[in-house]
């Protein structure tokens, strides 16, 4: 069994916790030169495309298709037959329907298409913000230069 006790009023070294200003001011220090490296600003434009290519995808395509397919199974009480029978009627009458109805039709499919695309799309964003390659590097580099300061960093206090 080892003994813990140590003397009153001792207490074991921690490390300096850094001034915020001077945290900070760094850290804007080398955001700042690395917005002029142009293969972190490429390495940017490339990850915010991929990340809005990859949230549009979702948002306009998978989330409404899956509504528009999962909703009316759920009415029909997933049986796929009455669903096919109590839409016939509807595309029947779409098809026989003159042409400014069927464009009205399409609009408002067209206008419920992008409504749900764009909840689900700030909704995305929201949830899963975009991460920015200046951000990590930032991350990195202040981690370095805390330790190199012997301090810990202000979100580890």
């Amino acid at each position: 069994m080892t003994d813990t006790t140590t003397e009153p009023g001792r207490y074991p070294a921690s490390p300096r916790v850094p001034d915020a200003s001077a945290y900070h001011n760094e850290r804007r220090r080398y955001l700042a030169r690395a917005r002029r490296n142009p293969g972190l600003r490429q390495r940017y434009l490339r990850n915010l495309t991929g990340y809005l290519l990859l949230r549009g995808a979702w948002s306009f395509g998978f989330f409404p298709v899956i509504l528009a397919f999962w909703v009316p199974l759920v009415m029909a009480e997933f049986n796929p037959v009455v669903m096919v029978q109590s839409l016939l009627p509807h595309l029947e009458a779409f098809v026989s329907s003159n042409p400014e109805l069927q464009a009205r039709a399409m609009s408002t499919l067209l206008a419920g298409w992008v409504s749900i695309g764009l909840f689900f799309f700030l909704f995305d964003v929201v949830i899963n913000p975009f991460r920015s390659p200046f951000q990590k590097e930032a991350d990195i580099h202040m981690r370095a230069w805390s330790q190199s300061q012997g301090l810990v960093p202000p979100d580890e206090v």
